[in-house]
Order: structure tokens, then sequence, then C-alpha cells
């Protein structure tokens, strides 16, 4: 019921506006017109409250990663860390550039470096504030930026506001094409080639819709090789293996002890550690020139106690290793998820027609470490009828549409937490597969006399509640 309570609320906001406000002020008008785009393709964000928050569904989608949210654990340490600190301030002060630095976060920020083994960290608001202030202050004329083509919002904003000469894209994760990228950068950019100026490379460690992970190593092999001015420098954003990926949830950078063969390093806080705020490493010059050049740290009010309280609260739980029983749960969970979908009966058919894929699976044998983050893919029509079936059947999962990922491939991202069970994921694979089951035998009727296909259940009973709203 609570799952079908937030589907109904969602249609609700998904009506147009526009039409009904000919009398209203042009000003309102204007915006409700232009969010009625975004309502037409279903893609309007409304203000729900996920049934998971009250316990009435199964998490599924949130970035609560070691369920240290839902646990009470975060708040617990943080209750203690506040306990030890009984005459804090809340205010920072003003900007870290002048009035708002304060012993403590410079202290938390020094714990921060020495967890991650680099030389200095520095703490911002927020993951997209992080990301925006690396690049508007990185980057120096002449330089240019080589990234993924699957790189986060945040970063695409920040490079638009650099300084850099150009910026060129590569394939996801293509070693071949990265390595093209590069090479056609130092032919045609000759402050590059003679190491005047540098090609900063924009990765991310684990990517948010896929869960794959970067082919960092083989990426430095490439710089090593075609760039002896050593002027190629890696920016890695690390924010979905923070916590994750690492013996005690260091990063990717730190797992494969490539401290010291990346410049900049982005963690975000409000995923794995479920409190907010980000922060940046990289030694003393990246630091000064963060703390500089970055419009988002210059004109900002500095973090105050109790945000860096909340991070170091869960920086401790992480670096004490009482999040390692949590990390390893998901790593089971993912491959019991795995196993769950591919045993099922209907698995071979639903994949060899494309009902279902999870292209994790692809790599499941030769990733070196599998993340939370899976990806379910469904024929493009069908992936809001899955979420219908996924939600009314008691699960938080969401489908993940344009912009947030290319045109025509949307897909369902299922969030595995530290906190799930295996029954849960045992559940949820049944549900996918009963969907799964369900299409074939509505695909294998085909069409009626009037050319239309058969509409799943959970389909039918939300678009009876759609007409009725």
């Amino acid at each position: 019921m609570a799952g079908l309570n937030m589907l109904a609320s969602w249609m609700k906001e998904q009506k147009p506006q526009g039409p009904s406000m000919k009398s209203a002020p042009v000003f309102y008008r204007n915006l409700e017109e232009a969010l009625d785009v975004k309502r037409a393709e279903q893609g309007f964000y409304a203000r729900n409250i996920s049934p998971w928050k009250t316990g009435q569904a199964v998490d599924f989608g949130s970035n609560d990663i070691l369920s240290l949210g839902t646990s009470g654990r975060i708040r617990e340490a943080f209750l203690k860390e506040l306990a030890q600190h009984p005459d804090f301030s809340l205010y920072s002060g003003g900007s870290r550039a002048v009035d708002g630095n304060y012993k403590y976060i410079e202290q938390v920020e020094q714990e921060i470096a020495d967890f991650h083994g680099a030389k200095t960290a520095i703490i911002l608001g927020s993951g997209f504030e992080a990301n925006v202030a690396i690049y508007e202050a990185i980057p120096r004329p002449g330089d240019v930026i080589i990234y993924d083509e699957l790189v986060h919002a945040s970063t695409n904003d920040g490079m638009r506001n650099s300084l850099a000469q150009h910026k060129l894209s590569f394939r996801h994760n293509d070693v071949d094409a990265f390595r093209e990228t590069l090479i056609s950068v130092l032919d045609s950019q000759p402050m590059i080639r003679n190491g005047s100026r540098c090609v900063l490379i924009s990765v991310e460690s684990v990517y948010s819709m896929d869960g794959d992970l970067c082919p960092l190593e083989e990426f430095i092999d490439i710089t090593k090789e075609l760039c002896p001015h050593e002027n190629a420098v890696f920016i890695v954003d690390e924010a979905h293996a923070t916590g994750v990926v690492g013996p005690k949830g260091e990063g990717l950078v730190s797992a494969l002890g490539l401290e010291n063969e990346i410049a900049v390093r982005l963690h975000t806080c409000g995923k794995a550690m479920a409190s907010s705020g980000a922060y940046i490493l990289g030694n003393e010059t990246i630091r000064r020139t963060i703390l500089n050049f970055s419009r988002s740290v210059v004109y900002t009010t500095a973090p105050s106690f109790t945000e860096v309280a909340a991070i170091r609260a869960g920086l401790h739980l992480l670096s004490s290793g009482q999040c390692q029983d949590l990390q390893q749960n998901i790593q089971h969970l993912v491959e019991h998820f795995f196993d769950a979908m591919t045993s099922n009966s209907v698995w071979e058919e639903a994949s060899s027609l494309g009902i279902l894929s999870i292209p994790l699976l692809d790599v499941r044998d030769t990733q070196q470490f599998i993340t939370h983050i899976v990806a379910l893919w469904t024929r493009q029509r069908y992936n809001y009828w899955l979420v219908f079936q996924l939600q009314l059947a008691g699960f938080c999962a969401f489908p993940m549409d344009y912009p947030t990922v290319p045109k025509g491939q949307s897909r369902i991202r299922l969030m595995i937490h530290g906190g799930n069970t295996e029954a849960e994921v045992e559940a949820l694979a049944t549900c996918i597969c009963d969907f799964a089951r369900e299409m074939i035998d509505i695909e294998k009727k085909g069409a009626d006399a009037t050319g239309r296909t058969g509409i799943p259940k959970a389909a039918q009973q939300i678009y009876a509640l759609m007409s009725s709203v």
C-alpha cells in the first residue's frame, strides 16, 4: 500500500499545470510550462517520501550503502563525538579563506588525509560543490582535460567553468579510446607535447549508474608510456567507492596502492558515511590552489562544527574496522542476488529475449571488486512497468532516465546495502523474474485486433489509479 500511495503522489505531480494557468502571471506560467515538458516525459521530480524511510518497504534505492543511517550507528557515533566537545560552536565564522578556519576542522582533515594515505584534505559542503571546486581552481590556461564520457554532472559543470583550453571525452572505460584521445591531444597541442602545460584526466573509480570500475592501472600505464614529461595527472572521483572499496573503505585508489600516482581525489560523505559533505585529497599545493582559486570555497561559509563532527563520526566507524562486516555483506549479497537471478527458471529465456539484462554479470569473474550498484535493464518501454512491479511488491528501486543517463539507455539502478539480507535479495530476484515471465507470456500472445499488446498486472493497477487521480 505504501508503494501504491507513493506512486499515486508521483503520478499526480506529473499532470500538466500550464493549461490551467492562463490567468496566472506570465512569470509563473512560463516556469510551469517549462516544467510541463518534464512532466510529459514522466521526468518531473516530486517531493515524495520513500516508504522505506517509514519501514514500509525494503530499501534497494538509497545511498545509505552501509546502512549506517537506518541502523542508527552513525547517529550514535555522532552524538558520542558531540559529547566529547560540549562547548562546540554551531557557526564557523566565515569563509575558509578569511575567518572560517578553526582547529577542529584542521584536525579532522588531517585524520581524513591519514586514513586515505594522502598529504592533505579539505572539506566542502557537498560532492557537487567539491567537483566544481576542483575544476574551477586547478586547470591552468593551456591545460587540456580528457574525461570519461560518463563522469558525473558536477564534473561536467566544473569543467565548463574551468580555464582548460580544450575538453575531450573518450568512450566509457575504453582503454583503446583513452589511448587514442591522449595521442590526439599530444599531436595537436605542442605545449602539452613539450611538457609546459598539463593534460588532466578525469575519471570515476566506481561509476554510479552501472557499478563498473575504472581500469585505472591501465590508464596510468598508458600515460607513463606516452607522456615522458610527467605532465599527465589524474583526478579521480571516489564518491561511490568511499566506504565500500578497499580493506576499510578507503577507495579504489588506496585499494590498488596508487596513492602516489593520483594528483587529486574526491570522496563524499553523504553515501556510505551517511552524513553530508565531501573532501578533496591531494598535496599541499592542491589544497592551497583550492583555497585560493575555487569560488566554491572562497565565497561560502566554511563547514560548521556539527557537519565536521558527523564526518569524523563516519570516518571513525570506517577507520576502526567497525564497517568491515557490512562491506563484506554487500559483496556477499550482490553475488547472492546474481545467483538468485541466474538460477531462476526464466532467466535464460528472459535474457536471450532482451527482457532482462544485468551488465555486471559479464565482468563478474574478472572485476576485482563487486560494488553495491547493480544496473538492471529491460526493454526501454518496460522500464516503468518493472518499477511499478517492484514498488507494489514493497521494494524501493527507481528508474534512471535521461538526462541522468543518455537517451535510450534508461535502466533501474539497484543499490545493495550492508543491512539488507539474503531473504530480501532473494525476494527481489523473484519479483523481477516474475515480471519477466509475465512479459514473455504477453509477448507470445502478441497484439490484439487493434494492434495493442498486453499490459502487465502491476501497470494495469497503476494506470487505473492514474485515471482516477
